[in-house]
């Protein structure tokens, strides 16, 4: 019966795949802080648009003489 796992005797044979690992973890580290600034980014021009919008009907009752107490 064939082993399960694959462990070299010759330890050298480790070093390609903790390079790999290191690329896909460093690019992975990379893609969470690009999504999170543009999440940040996304959020704030929400926030702004959103307060403007507020803005913008809460000036349309007052002369509509609807005003709405906060």
């Amino acid at each position: 019966m064939m082993p399960f796992l694959y462990f070299p005797e010759d330890k050298s044979e480790y070093i390609p795949s903790l390079i790999m690992l290191f690329i896909f973890v460093t690019g992975a580290i990379i893609a969470t802080i690009i999504i999170r600034r543009q999440s940040a980014k996304e959020l704030s021009k929400l926030e702004q648009t959103t307060d403007a919008t507020f803005e913008t009907k809460d000036n349309q009752n007052e002369q509509d003489g609807n005003h709405i107490e906060k």
